[in-house]
């Protein structure tokens, strides 16, 4: 399925306060939203509301990324634009170098799946991962110890 339009804009700095609270209401991790090594995106309704977020973390490596923040509104839900955001960040994060694409989800293993997603270690994730905000932070709360890693390659 392709992305309808409108097409995912680049999150700036004037607009995270908008992102941290969309994405506190999809009840997603907002650590780090404007860290230098995170690339988000957004869908905004005709109203300039935003309606779908989606972006990622890169690794200290450059060949790993972080997907983080894929996330639409309820009204979008079950329309297949979740997919296609995330597709989207997939592609962004490949055509900057990325090789595999990793998340934490507990709740939406079946999503991931559909998007070739497989369950993966979370300890090699966060070595791979190391020094993520998202990592970092999951580390020192301990909430590491109770996510569920996926991952996937991002090469053809």
């Amino acid at each position: 399925m392709r992305l309808a339009e409108p097409t995912p804009v680049r999150v700036g700095p004037e607009d995270v306060d908008e992102v941290h609270a969309f994405l506190s209401a999809c009840d997603l991790t907002v650590a780090g939203l404007s860290d230098p090594g995170v690339r988000l995106w957004t869908v905004r309704d005709a109203a300039g509301t935003v309606v779908g977020t989606t972006g990622y973390e890169t690794g200290p490596d450059g060949r790993h990324v972080l997907l983080r923040s894929v996330a639409v509104g309820p009204t979008l839900r079950g329309s297949g634009r979740g997919a296609a955001l995330a597709r989207f960040a997939m592609t962004e994060a490949s055509a900057a170098g990325a090789r595999r694409a990793w998340l934490f989800s507990r709740r939406s293993g079946p999503f991931w799946q559909g998007l070739g997603f497989v369950a993966a270690d979370r300890q090699e994730l966060a070595t791979v991962l190391a020094g993520t905000a998202q990592v970092e932070l999951f580390r020192s709360t301990g909430q590491l110890a109770r996510e569920v890693a996926w991952s996937r390659s991002l090469v053809p």
